[in-house]
């Protein structure tokens, strides 16, 4: 099974991406500021990362440009209010994978996540065996 890391510091946001992840089968883990997100990383070893853009502790830009250059198999999705300014040239620059709109709409989670989980599981096999 997947481990999905959900890093918001909205309550709501986290209910939201909670429900849909899990009805889909996935061990979400659910943390509401970039540092400690950061300090979790390790031992949650997620497949892929969930997390605003907006966060206290560390920012979503600074957070996936961590796990970008520390854990290569896993995938970034960087997330952000519809109202809330947002610069998408700098998220891709930072290393995301996917961006997502808030409120979440399952559909397009389940679309955005399935090929993302699919290459981490992928690249974390590649990286297993170079390893070893």
């Amino acid at each position: 099974m997947s481990i999905i890391l959900l890093a918001d510091d909205s309550p709501h946001a986290q209910r939201m991406g909670e429900r849909i992840l899990r009805e889909e089968g996935f061990e979400v883990v659910s943390l509401t500021d970039g540092a400690t997100t950061l300090l979790r990383l390790a031992d949650v070893d997620p497949d892929l990362v969930i997390a605003d853009v907006f966060m206290p502790g560390c920012n979503g830009f600074d957070l996936c440009r961590h796990i970008k250059n520390q854990y290569k198999h896993v995938r970034v999705i960087l997330t952000a209010g519809l109202l809330e300014t947002f610069d998408e040239e700098e998220a891709r620059r930072a290393g995301c994978d996917a961006i997502l709109k808030k409120p979440f709409e399952a559909s397009v989670v389940m679309e955005t996540i399935r090929p993302l989980i699919h290459d981490a599981q992928l690249a974390r096999g590649l990286f297993a065996e170079v390893i070893a």
